[in-house]
């Protein structure tokens, strides 16, 4: 993906200066909802290894496989709730937009996020009907 090009998380900047430093390692999410963003991001670029790192210790996969044939479209934020600069847990409620297997379909999701060391992770999330 080009560095200066819109972000995937639609947040409205350039990759290079809205997820792009989260996906590298450069800073950490100020907030449980750029934390879901940079994921999205991280989906819709082909990141596995910023998914792992980004999942909370306690239940962080070993592995995490991507289907190469799958495209995220856009990141729609429904809710959150906390998250913030000063708090420690956080929710996000998404829905996001993909293709696969030539079929459009979309996730709908309440993630949990919660600090860890100082840096917000995922915790898990309620894939919602």
């Amino acid at each position: 993906m080009a560095e200066s090009s819109a972000c995937p998380c639609r947040r409205g900047e350039p990759f290079d200066e809205c997820c792009a430093p989260l996906l590298r390692g450069e800073r950490p999410a100020p907030t449980a909802e750029a934390l879901m963003r940079s994921r999205y991001t991280a989906f819709a670029v082909g990141d596995p290894d910023y998914l792992r790192r980004s999942w909370h210790s306690s239940r962080r996969p070993s592995t995490v496989d991507l289907d190469p044939d799958q495209r995220w479209f856009f990141l729609e934020i429904v809710r959150t709730e906390s998250g913030g600069p000063f708090d420690d847990t956080g929710i996000v409620e998404f829905v996001a937009h993909y293709r696969s297997a030539g079929k459009r379909s979309s996730l709908h999701e309440v993630s949990r996020f919660v600090r860890e060391d100082g840096a917000w992770a995922y915790l898990d999330g309620v894939i919602q009907p």
